[in-house]
């Protein structure tokens, strides 16, 4: 098979999953939004699907879903952010989202040392993970997040 008619294949193979696919990603990433939302290592969670959101109105106007991508803020900055993503087991650590497992991006870590501290605050919050839920369990992948936002509330009483 050529690599044309490989990537015509997977094209075709992942379009006729998609109907599957999305409201599982929608249902998971609301999930997971709500969950970490009232988390108290969590600062700030970012997805349209939160009535707290700045843009809620305007996607419940023009979205059916709210897609399975979120950013979340750790009160803890990067070193609170790197150590979630080490605790995660279903969302896979990635330098980028989009594949059918739930996958997870730290990107300051992407940008420490090639850039200043200053220029690294200045462009992205250190403490900012993006999830992109997929189709596991709604449930393992909420529990698995919860487990590893509380062993950061854990070390943070730990060291005071």
């Amino acid at each position: 098979m050529s690599v044309r008619a490989l990537r015509h294949y997977e094209l075709l193979r992942g379009m006729r999953t998609l109907p599957l696919r999305v409201p599982r990603h929608n249902a998971n990433g609301l999930a997971l939004a709500e969950a970490l939302n009232e988390h108290p290592v969590v600062a700030k969670v970012h997805y349209p699907g939160l009535a707290t959101h700045p843009q809620h109105n305007l996607a419940v106007d023009q979205m059916s879903g709210f897609g399975g991508v979120l950013g979340i803020e750790f009160a803890g900055g990067f070193e609170m952010a790197d150590a979630f993503l080490g605790r995660l087991r279903h969302p896979r650590r990635s330098a980028g989202l989009g594949g059918v497992e739930s996958l997870a991006v730290h990107p300051a870590s992407m940008w420490r040392g090639m850039l200043s501290e200053e220029q690294l605050a200045e462009s992205v919050p250190p403490g900012l993970v993006r999830l992109a839920a997929s189709t596991e369990d709604t449930a393992d992948l909420v529990a698995d997040a919860l487990e590893a936002a509380d062993a950061g509330l854990a070390g943070n009483a730990a060291q005071t």
